[in-house]
């Protein structure tokens, strides 16, 4: 009977330090990045443009975009970057009666986009006859997985650095669409 006290005891002296053990050993968190526009255009006309996964010319940092599968699941694209960076990606869904896309990053250097585990989806919503809504949503971890990222790879950083493509990336897409592109 003593000897099962013992344990006991132990047991619940050890569970407090395991438990603050798990906390330090916590990593990054999923971060989150919501952005949308509108534009003067009815939504078929912005889908054109934005619903082909094979075709990114209308995000500012895109050089060139190369892929295989069209617009499939599991079709694949490189995206090169104009700062000679590349970001490769896979289609997860595709639903054109609904104007949605969702797609993740396979492989990208931290380095180029400072982002990691990244998953998006772009939607395009009919907001009366001759406007549409686009949202561009994505969930990724910091460019660094482990406990005191460094400075350039930190959450602010990936944050920012997604809020900034798709704020630049939405804007360009209106502008050009609204062109008549």
């Amino acid at each position: 009977m003593l000897k099962r006290l013992v344990i006991a005891a132990t047991i619940v002296g050890l569970v407090p330090l395991s438990l603050a053990g798990a906390a330090w050993a916590h990593g990054p968190s999923r971060q989150k990045v919501t952005e949308t526009v509108e534009i003067n255009a009815p939504v078929d006309k912005v889908w054109k443009v934005v619903g082909n996964f094979q075709d990114m010319s209308w995000l500012p940092v895109v050089a060139k975009t190369e892929g295989t599968g069209g617009n499939n699941v599991n079709a694949t694209r490189t995206l090169t970057l104009k700062n000679g960076g590349k970001i490769e990606e896979q289609l997860d869904k595709y639903n054109p009666e609904d104007h949605m896309y969702a797609y993740e990053i396979t492989k990208v250097d931290p380095k180029v986009f400072p982002v990691n585990d990244y998953s998006s989806h772009i939607t395009v919503s009919a907001d009366g006859d001759n406007k549409s809504t686009v949202t561009w949503w994505g969930g990724f971890y910091r460019g660094y997985m482990l406990n005191d990222p460094p400075p350039d790879l930190n959450d602010a950083v990936a944050l920012k650095a997604v809020t900034d493509l798709y704020k630049s990336g939405l804007a360009a897409l209106k502008q050009k669409v609204e062109a008549g592109g």
